[in-house]
C-alpha cells in the first residue's frame, strides 16, 4: 500500500517525502503542479513510485485508479502566496480540491492529514483553535480556514482520521523555489551573503524596528509532528504547529548571521553591534501590508500536547543554525 503526498515537490511536502524515505517508505505517490520546473530539484534525492500532475489527480481517483493502493494521504499541496488576488483560483485550489480528495479519504476510510495555516488567525492576539479567534486578513487565510471549518463539521461523523495541522512561520530546507514567500531566515542569507548585511522592516503596529515577533517553525519540526499524525491514526482535529514560543525578526537576522559568521571561524556579535556596523538595516514598512500583516504570532500548543505529541520544538538560534549549515554543506557539495 502507498502513502499519497500532494505539494510533493514543494517546501514541506519534499521534507516529508525525504523523512519517510529515511523510515524506509518508497511506496510514494507524489502528485504536484510541475508549471514551476524549477520545483523538480526538490524531487531528485527522492524515491517515489509514481508522480501524478496535480490536475490528473481528482479525475484519476474518480475513476477508480487508486482504489485498494492507498493507505494514507497526506495533503501538503496548496496555493501559499498570501499576496495572491485570484480569489477564485485560491478557492479551487485550496478549498474546493481539498474537500474533493478528503470526502474520497472518508468514502475509503483512509487516513487523511493536511496543511492548514496559522493565517486563520488574522491580526488576532490568541492562538488557540476555536472559532472565535479565527478571523483570517486573505483570501489565503479564508481558505484555509473554510476548509478547516468544513473539516469540523465532518469529524463527528468522521469513517476515518482527519488532521488538519496550523502551521506557523516555518523556516528550512527546500524552499528556494518559493522565491519571495520564500522564509525570512531563506532572504536573510541570501542577502548577507551577497551584501554583508540583511534588511528588516521598520516598527510597525506599535512594534519597533525588526521586534514585530512570530512563531518561526524549523520545518524538521513540522515533518515529526506529519509523521506523529500518520503514527497515531486514532487522534484527528485541527492542531496548531509551531513552538509556542514567539521570536523577533530580530531573533532571526542575528540566528542567521551569526550561523555564516561562525561557519567563517569568525565570532558571534550581539545584536547591538550587528546595527552599529551595519550587518542590519531597517526599511520602511511597505503600505501594501498595512492592515494584512501579522506583527504578532505565538501558537498555543495545548491542543497539540494534549494528543500525545511530546517532543521538543527547536528554537530560532539552533534551528536557524541548522539551516544555514545545511543551506552552505549543499552549496559546497
Amino acid at each position: 500500500m502507498a502513502l499519497m503526498v500532494t505539494g510533493a515537490a514543494g517546501f514541506i511536502g519534499s521534507n516529508l517525502v525525504k523523512a519517510l524515505n529515511a523510515r524506509g517508505e518508497r511506496d510514494i505517490i507524489a502528485v504536484d503542479n510541475l508549471a514551476r520546473a524549477d520545483k523538480v530539484a526538490n524531487l531528485v534525492d527522492l524515491e517515489i513510485v509514481d508522480f501524478v500532475d496535480k490536475r490528473d489527480l481528482l479525475p484519476r481517483i474518480d475513476a477508480g485508479e487508486f482504489d485498494g493502493r492507498i493507505a494514507a494521504v497526506l495533503h501538503q499541496g496548496a496555493c501559499s502566496d498570501t499576496m495572491e488576488t485570484d480569489g477564485r483560483y485560491m478557492m479551487q485550489n485550496n478549498y474546493e480540491y481539498s474537500m474533493r480528495l478528503m470526502e474520497w479519504c472518508q468514502a475509503r476510510r483512509l487516513p487523511f492529514i493536511y496543511a492548514s495555516s496559522a493565517s486563520v488567525y488574522g491580526a488576532g492576539k490568541v492562538f488557540s483553535e476555536s472559532r472565535e479567534h479565527e478571523a483570517p486578513l486573505n483570501v489565503y487565510g479564508y481558505s484555509k480556514f473554510l476548509f478547516d471549518q468544513a473539516v469540523r463539521r465532518r469529524l463527528p461523523a468522521k469513517s476515518a482520521p482527519i488532521a488538519g495541522l496550523r502551521y506557523f512561520n516555518v523556516y528550512g530546507p527546500r524552499e528556494a523555489h518559493k522565491g519571495r514567500m520564500a522564509s525570512v531566515a531563506f532572504h536573510f542569507y541570501d542577502q548577507y551573503l551577497a551584501a554583508g548585511r540583511v534588511k528588516l522592516f521598520e516598527g510597525s503596529a506599535g512594534y519597533g524596528p525588526g521586534e514585530q515577533v512570530r512563531d518561526f517553525v524549523s520545518v524538521e519540526d513540522v515533518v515529526r509532528v506529519n509523521l506523529f499524525f500518520l503514527d497515531h491514526p486514532q487522534v484527528s482535529g485541527v492542531f496548531n504547529v509551531g513552538t509556542g514560543r514567539a521570536q523577533s525578526f530580530n531573533e532571526v537576522a542575528c540566528a542567521t548571521i551569526n550561523a555564516i559568521r561562525r561557519s567563517r571561524g569568525e565570532k558571534a556579535l550581539s545584536l547591538a553591534e550587528l546595527r552599529s556596523s551595519g550587518a542590519i538595516e531597517y526599511i520602511a514598512f511597505p503600505p501594501q501590508l498595512v492592515g494584512k500583516y501579522q506583527s504578532y504570532t505565538q501558537a498555543d500548543t495545548t491542543a497539540l500536547r494534549a494528543a500525545g505529541y511530546k517532543d521538543d520544538f527547536l528554537g530560532v538560534e539552533a534551528g536557524v543554525g541548522r539551516y544555514v549549515d545545511e543551506r552552505q554543506r549543499d552549496e559546497h557539495a
